[in-house]
């Protein structure tokens, strides 16, 4: 156990990076409008982001360089090179920017369920302090730079935002018999489809490949450690896959459909299940904000320092000064009450054009028997990635006509 414990690492990275506020109130979305019927969506999303992101740690390993080092490096063509640099450099550093002050806003909430919301007036303005809470730890456990304790710290708070949707889930005493149909019987119930896409969408998020990749070459240096790589993946997704489907389990059992949130689902579970369980959302919301407060501006530097062919670790000015810049601009927007529509609405575009694209970069690069060798992708791993590629194009124009109110 101890042994398991000890390879267990970027891959509870990446759980913790994709199971953000976001995600906590998409699935309590899901679980309040369609029961269990969506269960089966969070099912192919385990699935895809386990083949995607077991790819991404395989390239790590083999080529002990970063997604974004590899694509710069294998492209030959430069003005083709630095168009591809570019739409990744602006789409997942700026769209990370975005999305920080949503994870930092998350956390905020798991907090205001427990605690009182400390503001400060200045004339007519109100300022959070909170939220700068909130960037504080973030910052602290970022600019120590040391990818141990970094690993440590994330996979504590991954294992107790489990436990407590687990707990929260537990409590509802749901069917079991009506989860394992959710899970395993696809449903489309009337209205459902964008929830369904989303579901998934919010899974397979595309600077998690990057962070994998970089995040691996880390901890493991060579081709044996590829099992371990495989298991920590495995696990780790698996186990935010399994709180992602408690958070659904849990709104399920709201009545309600004024519930729009994850702070909704936690005042509203209180007169059915007692404060017990809504201290345990607390818990959950606070782990599931500050980790993806972490992931992302760490992600968006990985990025920028791959792109850029900048040298040096966790400790190099650049690499802190992008980090710092996103989680600067997270805490600013989350303390001032700052909704910035505009740029989440580009972020959302960006991604739904950057997601089939690293997929099919990352498929084009698994087969490249120069860079990989024996450890290419195989036949069947080329099937499932080809139709994962199909279900992202899909996902990828389903999120851009979502943007600009064209379904």
């Amino acid at each position: 156990m101890f042994k398991f414990f000890k390879n267990i690492g970027p891959g509870t990275l990446v759980a913790a990076a994709f199971i953000g506020p976001g995600t906590v109130t998409l699935c309590t979305i899901a679980g309040v409008n369609f029961g269990f019927a969506l269960l089966w969506a969070m099912v192919l999303s385990i699935i895809a982001t386990i083949v995607l992101q077991e790819m991404a740690a395989r390239l790590g390993i083999i080529s002990q360089k970063g997604l974004s080092e590899v694509i710069r490096g294998e492209i030959p063509q430069p003005i083709v090179r630095k168009l591809v640099v570019g739409l990744i450099l602006l789409a997942i550093v700026i769209g990370n920017a975005a999305y920080e002050a949503g994870n930092i806003s998350g956390g905020v909430l798991g907090l205001e369920t427990v605690f009182s919301n400390f503001k400060l007036n200045f004339g007519d303005s109100t300022v959070s302090l909170l939220p700068l809470l909130i960037g504080v730890i973030a910052f602290v456990l970022l600019f120590i730079g040391n990818y141990k304790f970094l690993e440590r710290a994330l996979v504590t708070l991954v294992l107790l935002m489990s436990i407590s949707f687990m707990v929260t889930a537990i409590l509802t005493k749901p069917d079991l018999l009506a989860i394992f149909k959710g899970a395993f019987i696809p449903k489309f119930p009337e209205d459902s489809l964008l929830t369904i896409i989303g579901l998934i969408g919010t899974t397979v998020v595309p600077y998690n490949l990057f962070l994998h990749a970089s995040l691996v070459k880390e901890k493991w240096k060579n081709s044996d450690d590829l099992t371990k790589a495989r298991k920590d993946t495995v696990v780790s997704i698996v186990l935010g896959g399994i709180v992602s489907m408690a958070i659904i389990i849990s709104a399920s059992a709201m009545q309600s459909s004024e519930i729009n949130n994850a702070a909704d689902l936690a005042k509203s579970l209180a007169p059915l299940f007692g404060n017990f369980s809504t201290y345990f959302i607390a818990v959950g919301l606070f782990a599931a904000g500050i980790t993806s407060a972490i992931t992302a501006p760490l992600a968006a530097a990985y990025v920028a320092k791959g792109c850029l062919g900048w040298k040096g670790g966790l400790k190099s000015s650049k690499f802190r000064g992008v980090w710092i810049s996103i989680l600067f601009l997270g805490v600013l927007f989350s303390s001032l009450g700052i909704s910035p529509i505009e740029i989440i609405k580009f972020a959302q575009v960006a991604n739904g054009m950057l997601l089939p694209i690293i997929a099919g970069f990352l498929l084009w690069i698994m087969n490249k028997q120069s860079l990989l060798g024996k450890f290419k992708n195989t036949a069947r791993q080329n099937v499932v990635g080809y139709v994962i590629l199909a279900i992202t194009i899909f996902l990828g124009l389903k999120s851009i006509f979502k943007v600009f109110n064209l379904i």
